[in-house]
């Protein structure tokens, strides 16, 4: 076996940020993995480019990454690698929480994190699944979920979390097909999530305990990117401040090195109780931060467990601009507490406070998440289309509003938000990225009512007037 290929199947929709795709870096740190040990590896993310089937075709074992929404895509790649001869091996959130699902299209399942899974793997299937001279078998693999000659599924324990990320290599994004310079550039510097919010599957995936990689490798990854892109850097810890002394060690060793850089991070809003850590963010490049207000409504902010005020929501969102920073807001509609008003206000909060771009979603049981078992046991669940399961489509029933409502109703929201006025404040502003955003957002509403219409037909539903009496 010399010949892997990895593959991230296209997203089932466009969104406010398809302009910007942003490769996950599962395969890239596996293809790595597996480059330094001699294979050929390449990786197809077809929101970047397309598959090339000739390297597919002749390769040994191809390896699928999906999330729930990727799935179906996941499974129909699947099915047509296999019809060639070639086994697959599937990963990622939606195989690992579903992973009997995932082993009706794939061969093997890897669950959780693959880091130290997949070269024991590939191993065992070039040794025929039995261990060999003291090597791996298929049995001695934690972690993975696989089918036996007589269709007997064994699903072994899971593997421990890995505690030192700093023995993983820097991902080689070259091994991305199709990745150029201009491309906004991954790092990764930590792992796991200590809070709770029920929508979540950041805890089940990679747990409620934060591992970091160091300082020293953090500076290593950002060296690498800056020599291989001209883009954006994206920080896509899941709190990039969850330890703000370690934080602020990493800012300050960017500017001792005056490395130029343009970056952006996921955090939360309690970032802005430390002034000095928003002077280091400023000064070291940062452009954009994207918080996960979630909610306006403070019912819904304790029905998602998230453990903040909307005073502090406030606050922090002045204090942030306040250091030139600029704000991603995203905010989850749908909750058992939350009604049309709800819906409402939270454009009106978003627009009287500046927010500079925003993502409306709605809320989405995923597998794998405390609310995806209380929908499913209730039975509020409408049906099982992973694509849909995506934050773009109401899939379950919503205790304070009708599903055409929060369907049609998120759409408008962001309408609203991303209105003419907006467009123009920021041409008055010269300011063409969120000009170009603007316009963008605008289009693809025009497509995503068009395709909510003919979404809530499909569930039997109409929103009460044609989508085409509806302004945009």
């Amino acid at each position: 076996m010399k010949r892997i290929a990895f593959i991230e199947p296209r997203s089932p929709g466009a969104h406010i940020f398809s302009r910007f795709p942003i490769p996950r870096l599962g395969a890239p740190l596996l293809g790595t993995i597996l480059r330094d040990h001699g294979y050929d590896v390449r990786i197809f993310v077809e929101d970047i480019a397309e598959i090339e089937w000739t390297f597919l075709e002749s390769s040994d074992l191809v390896c699928i990454s999906t999330i729930t929404s990727t799935a179906p895509r996941a499974y129909y790649l699947a099915g047509m690698i296999r019809k060639r001869g070639i086994p697959v091996l599937m990963g990622g959130a939606h195989p690992t929480f579903m992973p009997e699902e995932a082993l009706k299209y794939a061969d093997y399942v890897v669950r959780g994190e693959a880091d130290r899974i997949i070269l024991p793997l590939i191993e065992a299937i070039e040794n025929g699944w039995r261990s060999n001279s003291g090597g791996y078998g298929l049995q001695d693999i934690k972690g993975i979920s696989y089918r036996d000659s007589s269709g007997r599924i064994y699903h072994n324990p899971s593997q421990d979390l890995l505690d030192d990320l700093d023995i993983l290599p820097t991902p080689d994004m070259s091994l991305v097909y199709g990745f150029k310079s201009d491309n906004i550039y991954p790092i990764s510097t930590s792992r796991g999530c200590p809070f709770d919010c029920r929508f979540c599957s950041v805890i089940q995936m990679f747990g409620r305990r934060y591992r970091y990689r160091s300082v020293e490798k953090t500076l290593e990854d950002i060296r690498n990117a800056l020599r291989l892109s001209k883009g954006t850097i994206f920080f896509v810890d899941d709190n990039f401040s969850a330890n703000k002394e370690r934080t602020k060690e990493i800012l300050r060793r960017i500017l001792l090195e005056r490395l130029e850089l343009r970056w952006s991070a996921q955090v939360r809003v309690d970032v802005a109780r430390d002034e000095e850590l928003l002077k280091l963010m400023a000064d070291s490049g940062c452009h954009t931060l994207y918080i996960g207000f979630e909610s306006i409504n403070p019912e819904t902010l304790r029905f998602y467990n998230k453990r903040q005020e909307i005073k502090e929501i406030i606050d922090g969102i002045k204090k942030i601009k306040e250091y030139g920073i600029h704000i991603h807001g995203m905010f989850v509609l749908g909750a058992d507490t939350d009604n049309l008003e709800t819906i409402r206000d939270t454009v009106d909060f978003a627009r009287r406070l500046h927010i500079d771009t925003v993502q409306f979603l709605i809320l989405t049981p995923l597998p794998g998440t405390p609310l995806f078992v209380d929908m499913d046991s209730s039975g509020r669940l409408i049906h099982r289309d992973w694509s849909k399961y995506d934050a773009h489509h109401v899939v379950f029933r919503p205790a304070g509003m009708g599903i055409e409502d929060l369907q049609v109703e998120t759409l408008l929201a962001m309408k609203r938000f991303y209105s003419w006025k907006y467009i123009i404040r920021h041409l008055l502003e010269l300011d063409i990225h969120y000009v170009i955003i603007g316009f963008y957002a605008r289009r693809l509403l025009k497509e995503a009512l068009s395709s909510a219409e003919e979404y809530l037909t499909s569930l039997g539903l109409t929103y009460g007037e044609p989508m085409e009496g509806l302004p945009l």
